[in-house]
This record gives C-alpha cells, structure tokens and sequence, in this order.
C-alpha cells in the first residue's frame, strides 16, 4: 500500500537535467538555512511526476541527554502519524489511490521529509504533506505505537536481525563515545522509554521553524508551486536554533576493540578512524578512486573481495568506505541525505565463521598497510578512475535521487552544478601522484578502532591479546600462491593492549 513509510535504517536516467538551483550560504556549523524561500529546484520539463523533500537542519546529535531518540521519533511522528486534519488511516485511504507517498529519513544532523506524486495528483498530495509538517496531531495512541515500534527496533532487529548493522553502529559508538554521534538515531532502550508527548511537542516547536527549513522541488512542478511551498513553510513558527559544532572525536590510541558478545552468532566485523574530508574538496575524490579500488560496495572485483571472498572462500563480502553508507545490505548507489560532518573510514567484513574472524582482520588490516605504504599502481590507477567516471552516473537515476543529491550539496556547501558533476569532473582531472598522496595523508593502520559481532567473545579477546598466529584451513584445496600468503597473514602483528578490548554483552549495547 502506498502511502507514509519510513526511510531510515528499519528498512530493509534522468542524465541530462536543468538545474535551477538558488543555493545560499548554508555550511553545516555555520548559520544554517537563510530562509524559507532559498529553495533548491530542479525543473524537468518532461517528467510528469513532482518530488517534494524538505529539510531540517536537526537530527538525533540535537538529543537531549537522557531522552536519546527524541529527533527519530518526532520525525516519524510526521510521517507516519495522524494531522489534525485527518487520522493516519484516512492519510493511507487518501493516498492509497494516488499511488504516492511520503517518507521521513532522521540521521544525525539531517531530517528529511521526501515525496513524490503524478502532477495530476498534486493538489491532493501537496494538502496532505504540508498537513503532515504544518498540522502534526501527536495524538497518544500515534506516539505509544511508534515508540513500540522504536524500542523493538532497538531491542530486536538492531541486536538480531542483522549483525552487519549492528557492528557498524557499535563502531560509531566506540569512535564516538561521549559525543552527540555515539547513539543511533532510533536512540537508545533507556531514551526511548524516557521520552513523553510534551517532549516531541517541544522538539518539534525548537527546530521544526521556518528558519531551520529548506525546500526543494523537483520534476515537473508548475511555476507557481515555489511560492506555495515556500508560503506553508512560512507558516511554520519562527525561531533559528543555535547550530550545534561537530562531534568532538577523541583520539584513537593504537588498536581499540568492542566485541559485541552475541549467542550463537558469527563474526561480522567494522574496522576504521575518522577521516578530515568532505565531498567537494580535491582528496576527497582522490581518496574515493583508492577506495573503490580497495572494496567498492557490492563491487565482486574490488581488492578486499578478492583477497578475502574470492580466493578464500571464507564470506561473502568485504567493503570500505570514506563516507556513511547505512542499509548497505538493502542498497546497491550511496544514499542522500545522510550528510555529517564527522565521516569516517569504514571497513566491513561481512559475516563468517567465528574461528576465522583473526585471520580476516589481519588479511584487511595487511591489504590496507600495503595500500598506504606502496600506493596504487599505474595499472589499478587507472582501472578505478575509468569504471567510476561511468558508475558514478547510476548514483541518482531519477529526479528524486538527484534532488536529495542537490540537498547534501546544500549541506556540504559544493558550490557549481554540485557533488554529481564535480565528481565527474574530478574523474578526469585527477592523477595518480594526487590519489597516492591522499592515501598517505587520509589512511592509516596505527590508530584503528574496530568493532565485532562474534558468538566466541572471550576466545577472540585472548587471541587478539596474544597476537597469537591465526592459521586457517579450508575445505578444499588451495593454489601454492595463497597458502604462501597465508603464511604471512596469520601472524602479520596487530598489537592490542589488554585494556584496550571491551566486551559488551548484545542484549546491554545501546541500552542507554
């Protein structure tokens, strides 16, 4: 049925476009939107759909202590709960027939509100999504029913339903441990359960304001939709909330582990360290071709893949990544809007058995030291840079991928025709002195934080400790080659001090 659905880590060509972007001075940490009507449009002549999406600059960081959570549920509250207009049922009934919907994406410094519908359908959906962010009912049942769904969320498909998840969202809270990114979004058990009506009511009244707003348009809107965006956005309170800084990240001392110990399970493992880049500069684009060439998501010819996948056998996938990817079991292109500020370089070891999990991190942990200390090869150089002058062109297929596109350039302040364009650009300009060079600026193996989902907690923390050898055996046989690299795998050194390994147990992380 279509209809109010959420777009967030619960879930599982238009190529050539006229930009009419008015875009203002909106850095992330600066003074944020200017006003309603700076909005972001990207007419289409001939698409008969219109999408919608309207951003707040406000996410799950804005939590206050103690009520973690706050930001997730007040946006689904939008999105998935009754106006003052008409209950949530009546919203489904009115939309079911319009075969449109709209959707709420809360991440930590974004909250996006997305939609899209025919333009024979527009009056009718336009009312019923402007209801949603001007006319917000928070009636009690609404708010118990979507808080339910949050704490079994949190309690039950975080902890069980996807180790992938859950390891990268342990990862953040152990680089982010004390900082405004240490939670999830959805929160935690003990926010969740804290949270009251009068807090999502004085959520909402703080930063869903005029001031604290950005529109776009996009497809093929009439003329006169701007305005009539921009007048209900103008009917939202006043109020500019004071911008909060970027997370305060402490320094990652040597190798700092969480094993996450969890019954039964295998391993999946989250390794990485915050990196200074944001899309827009030079090294970024020069650090995303070593990246895909390193483990390029879903990429069956990435380095990590093969390495790991390929040759071994042991998983069935190993990627890394320079900027937040969440539902990569769900997703093949980067999302949008899930702009931060703090990104991280992440690698993901997909689950596999827990007696290889310490060969695994070696061997990803050893192709990462060799790419920082030999570089790419004029070969892979050049390999990497043609696939994504032409993959990068299946990042926004449609009108509403390019529009969530053109909002990140809003938050990351890429000026021009935008990220999509300039990484184009970047594809042909760039050598493979200035990809080296990044490399050795931006990737390192000393300072690595790593978190894993394993059933065999206590063993991995003792051979970790040890830096015992981790040899490996495989079910069938393997070439001369790989078992020679094999031999210097297994007891390739990760030193990790005894007090720098934690265990938590699954059914205690993110409990408050």
């Amino acid at each position: 049925m279509s209809g109010p659905k959420n777009h967030h880590s619960f879930l599982p060509i238009v190529l050539a476009i006229s930009l009419g972007l008015l875009v203002g001075a909106c850095q992330p940490g600066g003074e944020g939107p200017e006003t309603s009507t700076d909005a972001v449009l990207m007419p289409v002549a001939d698409d008969p759909t219109v999408s919608f999406a309207l951003w707040f600059e406000v996410g799950s960081q804005n939590d206050p202590p103690g009520k973690e959570g706050l930001a997730f549920l007040t946006g689904r509250l939008l999105a998935e709960g009754s106006t003052t207009v008409n209950s949530y049922e009546q919203i489904l009934e009115k939309l079911y027939p319009l075969a449109s919907s709209y959707e709420i994406r809360v991440d930590k410094e974004m909250t996006t509100l997305t939609g899209r519908t025919h333009g024979d359908n527009l009056e009718t959906f336009f009312g019923l999504l402007s209801d949603a962010y001007l006319r917000p009912a928070f009636n009690e049942d609404d708010f118990e029913r979507l808080r339910a769904d949050q704490l079994n969320y949190l309690e039950r498909t975080l902890r069980y339903a996807s180790d992938e998840e859950l390891g990268k969202a342990a990862l953040d809270e152990l680089v982010f441990a004390g900082s405004s990114y240490s939670h999830p979004p959805a929160g935690t058990v003990a926010g969740v359960n804290a949270l009251t009506l009068d807090d999502v009511r004085g959520f909402y009244d703080t930063y869903y304001t005029r001031d604290n707003a950005v529109p776009a348009l996009g497809g093929g809107f009439p003329p006169d939709l701007v305005d009539r965006f921009a007048s209900s956005i103008d009917l939202l309170p006043e109020g500019d909330p004071t911008a909060l800084l970027p997370p305060e990240v402490k320094p990652i001392a040597g190798l700092q582990v969480l094993l996450v110990s969890k019954p039964n399970a295998d391993a999946s493992i989250s390794f990485g360290f915050p990196i200074d880049l944001q899309r827009g500069e030079r090294d970024f684009y020069a650090l995303w071709i070593a990246n895909s060439w390193l483990g390029e998501h879903r990429s069956s010819v990435s380095h990590l893949y093969q390495v790991i996948r390929e040759s071994r056998g042991m998983n069935y996938g190993d990627y890394s990544y320079i900027e937040e990817f969440p539902e990569g079991g769900f997703r093949q292109m980067p999302p949008t809007n899930v702009g931060r500020r703090q990104q991280l370089f992440e690698v993901w070891i997909r689950t596999l058995p827990n007696e290889q999990a310490h060969f695994a991190l070696r061997a990803a942990m050893r192709e990462l030291a060799a790419l920082v200390e030999e570089g790419m090869s004029e070969e892979e150089f050049e390999l990497s840079r043609s696939f994504l002058s032409k993959y990068h062109l299946h990042f926004a297929k449609t009108t509403r991928e390019r529009l969530g596109y053109a909002l990140d350039d809003r938050f990351y302040g890429v000026d021009g025709d935008g990220h999509l364009a300039r990484f184009g650009e970047m594809m042909n300009s760039l050598t493979r002195e200035e990809v080296n060079a990044a490399i050795k600026k931006h990737l390192q193996t000393s300072n690595v934080a790593i978190a894993i989902v394993t059933g065999d907690a206590e063993s991995l923390q003792k051979a970790l400790v040890d830096d015992a050898p981790s040899p490996i055996t495989y079910p069938t046989p393997k070439s001369e080659e790989i078992l020679a690299e094999d031999e210097e795998i297994v007891v390739f050194p990760l030193t990790v001090a005894a007090d720098a390994v934690r265990i938590v147990p699954v059914e205690e992380i993110f409990a408050e």
